[in-house]
């Protein structure tokens, strides 16, 4: 070997010894501040690109666009100022049961007028449907609720295979509703009117249902599908309904077993926007809202698609649910969807048979906005068996490639990763754990929803500690190995290697649960192990820290969609955390949230600020913004929740007389006070030292123990569900209600077998009423006249809540009680009568009070009698 040789050969050994290796891989790392803009270029990106399509709509057509065709905005803006502008709707109000029926008949006399008769027949039919049935452990009964019902049909047609298009005009209190639900009732309007106006035939009748009932309770649904002619002929469900205003529709159930229904939303659905995970997460029940959906499905068995808005939920069930924050363009969104996906339905040759279609669930979502991907649960278990399999292999076929490169053994590494996978269990829980701490401290010092009216806050409060926690164990990990043999950017490797790991087990363990969110965990990991693949097949994955090139480039497609859909549910959520109630602390449910969308759009690239010289700096940069937002959040006016019209405090109460009355028929009790059903964790506080005078409020927990039911006027379900979170206001002057309901007791006859009595009422009451029974010990209810079947499915107290539209007929009913020792001369049961006057502001001081609360509360509230009777 000649001298020249041997010079070469000792400058190779010299450069790949441990020392000078270190020192190569600290000349090749990066100084912090370009790792600070590392982290700032994904920030912008979201801004840039993620947020805009998020936001996106299409332009809104205006009526000079009727000739082109399709959905015109400008037309269905104009019905929507009409519908909000008769105001509030609740069933049994005249402006419910008059004035938007009459208007919902005028629209459509003009549209029959427009009708092409020579390519279709239109029926009207207006329905008026009493009936009950059970649901939330309590009978819903209601009396002559009003249904619009239009039949579309094609000239000659044979199908008797009914496409089924819903939604409903009723309201709730105090709110005009333009958002829930005549955003959706204005552009089923507009969709007949397009349909029935164009020459453009389809095979299967079309059935569009505008209900007046669904706030209550979901009767007037469950009386079309119940009793109406057209009913049975139904197969398919588009139903239409909101939880905000504005913005982009949502599809939010499918199905259910139907892979059809979302191969036909994926091919005609102009703008599509759903996902596996809102249809799963709606069907936990943690979601405080139901749709029409569920009582089609039950009670009709059909199958369908369950779309809603879900933008802006601040203003959701309030007097601000109006025309003015509903752009356009977002009817138009909504238009040009229902349109194009009712004339497929109404085309589709799947409705000859429903039952013959393949059945099993389907995951679906779509990607920014820009184009939708579906396929079966039983191909996504094999893709995702496949993508966890894949990245396990590759990953070992990258430690005996480090071990290789390294010259040390595949042993000797596998050694150090199995330490990195430990290590990144731990930093997971650090990353999802901070967070909910954070959340859990704010709660304790009476600080949450501190984000509600800025979402920044969670930035700082939750997106930061998140990145802090989940980097933390890897950096230290970093900063104290030892090992010269394997380099600093294969030690890098490794920990990517150890979050792909778990990932990899954590998709594995949920297909095997069956959730079909686990697409989420999969897809990640798919941009995960496409650039492992490109750099095991060339030099990149030998050469420093070349191989994190393509894996930056890769990463901004998980990045983006990840960001996407976790940012969907911070939008959706937020504003319903305002609604949660007392005993539930929503930051849990956003910190918890917030830290998986981090870990998903983040988790790969974060690791990567290791890379840099003084990643301690970013550290403590993330720290120091973590810092300022708990001061910005705790001390200062940002972190107040709410509002005036924007971000609103919902503030629930009853103006309540409640007489109790004793077998002998003398007045135990007669009180009145304010009966408070607070919306969101924070309660009375926020109220604290405004104008309202609070003094005095106590909990009704002592009540409930000793009353049945608490012995007050609740409401519906959820006040019943929340009862013991309900706080009471005494006033010394009776309040005054329009009417008192009147019992009266017809009849009490003892049966000829002596062991059953039967007793017969007659209540004239109000339009929302309810009846709580309670029999007493011995004494069971052996029949009465409502369903008999639910007195076996549920314990006392029974709760019985009746409502009427149209028809103000006294409630007549008997009930008949069994007793053993057949003594019906002592106190068989308790009887409750709870009535609610949904239609007044109550007397002068109750207004007085309803004036006094501050500018950012969004009361809700009414006169209520509350008459316990033992018979």
């Amino acid at each position: 070997m000649g001298d020249k040789e041997q010079l070469i050969l000792d400058e190779r050994v010299e450069s790949a010894s441990p020392k000078n290796t270190k020192k190569q891989e600290k000349d090749s790392k990066i100084p912090w501040y370009m790792a600070s803009g590392f982290l700032l270029f994904w920030a912008l990106l979201f801004f840039a690109i993620v947020m805009p399509l998020f936001y996106r709509l299409p332009a809104a057509r205006t009526i000079e666009d009727i000739s082109k065709g399709g959905f015109i905005a400008e037309r269905a803006q104009a019905n929507l100022y009409d519908f909000a502008n008769i105001g509030t709707k609740v069933v049994g109000s005249d402006g419910n049961e008059n004035k938007t029926v009459k208007f919902l008949l005028k629209e459509l006399a003009l549209i029959e007028d427009q009708l092409l008769d020579d390519y279709f027949d239109i029926e009207i039919d207006v329905q008026i449907a009493s009936g009950s049935y059970i649901k939330w452990e309590l009978v819903n009964m209601y009396q002559a609720v009003q249904n619009i019902v239009v039949k579309l049909t094609p000239k000659n047609c044979t199908s008797e295979n009914y496409l089924l298009v819903n939604s409903h005009f009723d309201s709730q209190p105090t709110s005009p509703s333009a958002g829930d639900a005549g955003h959706m009732v204005v552009t089923i309007l507009e969709v007949l009117r397009v349909i029935a106006t164009t020459k453009q035939t389809f095979e299967h009748p079309i059935i569009f249902l505008i209900n007046g009932s669904e706030e209550n309770s979901l009767q007037a649904s469950h009386g079309f599908i119940s009793q109406h002619k057209w009913a049975p002929f139904c197969k398919v469900v588009i139903n239409l309904d909101a939880a905000g205003s504005g913005g982009r529709e949502i599809l939010f159930q499918t199905g259910p077993n139907n892979p059809w229904l979302v191969d036909y939303y994926k091919q005609n659905a102009k703008h599509p926007f759903s996902t596996t995970m809102a249809e799963e997460i709606f069907q936990t029940g943690l979601i405080p809202s139901d749709t029409d959906f569920g009582i089609f499905r039950t009670y009709g068995n059909l199958i369908g698609l369950d779309i809603g808005q879900c933008f802006n939920g601040y203003v959701y069930h309030t007097r601000y649910d109006r025309v003015d924050v509903i752009p356009r363009a977002s009817l138009q969104n909504t238009g040009d969807n229902v349109l194009a996906i009712v004339r497929a339905f109404s085309n589709a040759t799947e409705l000859h048979d429903t039952t013959a279609n393949p059945s099993g669930n389907t995951i679906f979502f779509d990607v920014l906005g820009l184009y939708f991907i579906s396929y079966s649960e039983s191909n996504g278990v094999i893709f995702n068996y496949a993508v966890a399999g894949t990245t396990i292999v590759l990953i070992f076929v990258s430690l005996w490639r480090t071990a290789s490169v390294s010259n040390v053994s595949a042993g000797h590494v596998v050694g150090w990763f199995i330490l990195i996978v430990v290590l990144q269990v731990i930093a997971l829980l650090l990353g999802l754990g901070l967070p909910v701490v954070v959340a859990y401290l704010f709660d304790m010092y009476s600080l949450s929803l501190t984000y509600y009216s800025t979402p920044a806050l969670l930035i700082g409060l939750y997106v930061c500690p998140t990145l802090i926690g989940f980097s933390l164990p890897s950096f230290v990990y970093l900063k104290l190995q030892r090992d010269d043999k394997v380099s600093f950017a294969k030690q890098l490797q490794l920990v990517l290697h150890g979050h792909a790991t778990i990932l990899a087990i954590l998709g594995i363990g949920l297909t095997l649960y069956g959730l079909r969110t686990t697409y989420v965990v999969t897809w990640t990991l798919l941009f995960y192990v496409i650039p492992l693949a490109f750099n095991l097949l060339t030099t990149l994955h030998d050469r420093g820290f070349a191989w994190t090139a393509v894996l930056k480039v890769v990463q901004v497609i998980p990045f983006l969609y990840n960001s996407y859909l976790f940012y969907t549910f911070i939008v959706v959520l937020t504003p319903m955390m305002g609604r949660f109630g007392l005993s539930t602390n929503p930051d849990l449910i956003v910190s918890a949230l917030t830290a998986l969308g981090t870990v998903f759009s983040l988790g790969f690239l974060v690791l990567l600020v290791h890379m840099s010289r003084r990643s301690s700096l970013i550290f403590l940069g993330l720290l120091a913004v973590t810092a300022l937002t708990v001061y910005i959040a705790s001390s200062t006016q940002i972190g107040f929740p709410y509002r005036p019209k924007t971000n609103v405090q919902r503030v629930h109460y009853l103006q309540v007389r409640r007489v109790f009355y004793e077998y002998d028929g003398t007045v135990s009790k007669d009180e009145s006070g304010y009966l408070f059903n607070f919306q969101d964790r924070r309660g009375a506080a926020p109220l604290k030292g405004t104008k309202v005078n609070l003094t005095g409020l106590v909990s009704m927990a002592s009540d409930c123990e000793k009353h049945m039911l608490c012995g007050v006027p609740l409401y519906d379900h959820r006040w019943v569900e929340s009862r013991e979170n309900g706080m009471w206001l005494p006033r010394e002057q009776p309040v005054e209600t329009p009417s008192v309901p009147v019992l009266e007791l017809l009849s009490k006859t003892v049966l000829p077998n002596n062991k059953t009595v039967r007793f017969e009422f007659n209540l004239t009451c109000p339009d929302h009423t309810s009846l709580f029974i309670q029999p007493f010990e011995d004494v069971t209810v052996s029949n009465w006249s409502f369903l008999l079947s639910y007195t076996a499915q549920c314990t006392p107290p029974y709760h019985i809540y009746f409502s009427y539209g149209i028809d103000n007929a006294p409630l007549n009913f008997i009930m008949e009680l069994t007793k053993s020792d057949g003594d019906f001369d002592v106190p068989l049961f308790q009887l409750g009568i709870s009535a609610q006057y949904m239609h007044t502001e109550g007397d002068d001081l109750s207004r007085k009070f309803a004036a006094s609360f501050p500018s950012y509360a969004a009361i809700v509230q009414w006169p209520a009698i509350y008459q316990r009777y033992i018979y």
